[in-house]
């Protein structure tokens, strides 16, 4: 099954591997130059944010991009109606080694109302890995509700997002990706806030499987490979940050260890952020910012443990547990910083153990089908593939195409079966009832042998109006012979 994340985001070739360059004495140590940088979704609308809601750009719903400077304030246009939630996620994606501030460059993303009323609390994402430029991203919200008394209204609202920092940092316009996301409404009544104790705060051991899976993280969101229940293996070069994405249903959390090894002998040192964690939601919302862990040699672990998924979570006011508010795909983000290259100049094995844990409960019920808050079969087997998203998305156009083939070669043979059976009956139905001197009319062709419609040398049949010499019936089985004798797989198969 094709579902309509696949189509909607469209379909790319796998991100290009990390070049690395020769330094002198320093044997595959990569630059910034060489770590990719975040990568786009296929298909993004490119816009320009204006400094004025009166010219403002209108958005709809799907991936956007656009670049913002240092004291920016950009405004684009949405119109809303009054029964649907609406998320606006903004990604902030310098380039690998661009100069950050550690808390200072930020974002802060809002929706506002025509008046200029903000509908929910601005987020603010930062940085804070010593330095390192990585993608940082959040949402904000228009969302419907009976706690809710503000925006609720249809009618015109304006995401507005501004970039803070220093003049000490990079002065570089850094890319920019929105996504707008609808969440429908409920069929039915609105789940109540988890109650208080309902499930555990104590972070369990993590998954110890001795065999170790293949995992490929990707530039970000739109790239994140696919990861299940596991324990995989997957390759980090300082100062790159890698995105897996693992997928969550109604009442399932995760336990989440990502560790470097032992640095290798002759190593020494110590950093105070070495590998940083963290973990989004399906509307990209910040479910826990990247939490960096120092290194001194030894084997490292960032670790995370979050809540499990339940719609009414969104009532609840601690921000790791509010953005656990939704079913689909999680979003894994792990970030090494530059001054690994010191005990990892070739990149570092990164362990990564995922345990899904709970078991998945009925959702909600929205009133209209929604793929992205959601989980599917296919999901799933994309996860325990270990695919990534454009794989997945080639996987399911792939297989559509061989349906489709599938489909149009039984349509064929049923039509040529059709027209077998037809002549056969013309046939014999002719030797019936013409007979003449020397025995029956439809006795043969040339030295007597019998001729199959349309064959040259039969003439004791009547041709049907229209083709004077062969049926209309028989010219159009032949060109389905000709068309299915061309049919097959799709090249590459």
């Amino acid at each position: 099954m094709v579902t309509g994340r696949t189509t909607n985001r469209g379909i790319a070739v796998l991100a290009a591997l990390a070049v690395v360059v020769m330094l002198p004495g320093a044997v595959g140590v990569a630059s910034a130059e060489t770590v990719p940088g975040y990568r786009t979704g296929d298909g993004a609308t490119a816009t320009k944010g204006s400094t004025s809601t009166a010219d403002a750009p209108q958005l709809e719903p799907g991936l956007h991009t656009d670049s913002i400077k240092r004291g920016e304030q950009k405004y684009y246009a949405v119109t809303l109606d009054d029964r649907t939630s609406a998320y606006f996620s903004a990604v902030a994606a310098p380039r690998p080694g661009t100069k950050v501030a550690d808390y200072g460059d930020k974002l802060t993303v809002n929706v506002q109302d025509s008046d200029g009323t903000t509908c929910d609390s601005a987020a603010r994402p930062s940085f804070h890995g010593g330095g390192m430029a990585y993608p940082i991203a959040d949402y904000a919200t228009r969302r419907i509700g009976d706690d809710r008394t503000g925006c609720q209204k249809a009618g015109p609202y304006y995401l507005v997002i501004t970039r803070e920092g220093s003049a000490k940092s990079g002065s570089d316009a850094w890319p920019l990706e929105l996504d707008y996301l609808d969440e429908p409404p409920l069929k039915g009544p609105t789940p109540a806030r988890p109650g208080q104790g309902s499930w555990s705060t104590v972070t369990p051991a993590p998954r110890t499987d001795t065999t170790k899976r293949s995992a490929k993280g990707g530039t970000g969101f739109n790239d994140a490979g696919s990861v299940d229940s596991g324990v995989w293996k997957d390759r980090i070069t300082p100062g790159e940050t890698r995105f897996y994405r693992v997928p969550l249903d109604w009442g399932q959390r995760l336990n989440l260890s990502a560790e470097l090894p032992n640095a290798p002998a002759g190593s020494s040192g110590f950093l105070a952020r070495m590998l940083g964690l963290g973990v989004y939601n399906p509307a990209r919302g910040v479910v826990d910012d990247l939490s960096f862990v120092a290194y001194t040699g030894k084997p490292a672990a960032a670790k995370e443990f979050t809540a499990p998924v339940a719609y009414g979570n969104r009532f609840q006011p601690v921000g790791p547990v509010s953005a656990m508010r939704f079913a689909g795909w999680y979003y894994l983000e792990v970030s090494l910083h530059p001054d690994a290259a010191r005990f990892f100049p070739k990149g570092a094995e990164l362990t990564l153990r995922v345990d899904v844990r709970g078991a998945a409960k009925a959702g909600p019920g929205y009133a209209e089908p929604t793929d992205t808050f959601s989980v599917t079969s296919d999901d799933r087997e994309s996860a325990r593939k270990g695919r990534t998203a454009q794989q997945a998305a080639k996987s399911g156009t792939l297989m559509t195409v061989a349906y489709a083939g599938i489909g149009t070669g039984v349509v064929l043979l049923l039509g040529l079966g059709a027209w077998t059976l037809v002549a056969r009956r013309s046939t014999a139905g002719a030797a019936a009832m013409a007979v003449g001197p020397g025995g029956p009319a439809g006795s043969g062709g040339p030295g007597g042998q019998s001729s199959l419609p349309g064959q040259r040398g039969q003439s004791s049949q009547p041709s049907p109006p229209g083709q004077p010499g062969q049926s209309t019936q028989s010219t159009r089985s032949t060109q389905q012979v000709q068309q299915n004798t061309q049919f097959g797989p799709p090249q590459g198969w």
